[in-house]
């Protein structure tokens, strides 16, 4: 990594995946002791944030399949991370929230990327992070040509 087209002469979008591999890569080794994925721990993430949330829309903020967030939330329900319970008004939505045991994992597994996130951050001036927030929020959200 870092040489040739893998290096600053590559393809950008090939860099983009490099170094998000190679992020996906700290985090599992960071949350390993924890047993908790890189989608586990966006799975909490989302769920924390939108509390109620049903699993369609979580699969869809989480960036992640249906498929693959039923059989996150179903081991994450039975870990104790989170409890389900019918929607007031739609009784075919389960609305799905953190338990406490949930919350205490989730700031476990924050602390700990939260210090990969640091590290990702050091050497940029705040006007250099900014601009490349915006960046990455713009390849993200920008249709193709």
């Amino acid at each position: 990594m870092g040489e040739g087209k893998r290096g600053e002469n590559g393809y950008l979008g090939y860099l983009l995946r490099q170094a998000a591999g190679a992020y996906r890569h700290r985090v599992e080794r960071a949350l390993a002791d924890l047993r908790v994925t890189p989608p586990q721990f966006s799975v909490l993430t989302m769920l924390a944030a939108y509390p109620g949330i049903s699993n369609a829309d979580l699969a869809r903020l989480a960036l992640l399949t249906p498929q693959t967030v039923s059989t996150i939330v179903a081991n994450l329900e039975r870990a104790g991370a989170i409890v389900r319970q019918p929607h007031q008004y739609h009784g075919r939505i389960q609305q799905i929230d953190l338990s406490e045991t949930g919350k205490s994992l989730l700031a476990a597994c924050r602390e700990r990327v939260q210090g990969i996130e640091r590290h990702l951050a050091d050497g940029l001036s705040r006007e250099e992070e900014s601009a490349l927030r915006k960046w990455l929020v713009r390849v993200a959200t920008s249709a193709p040509r």
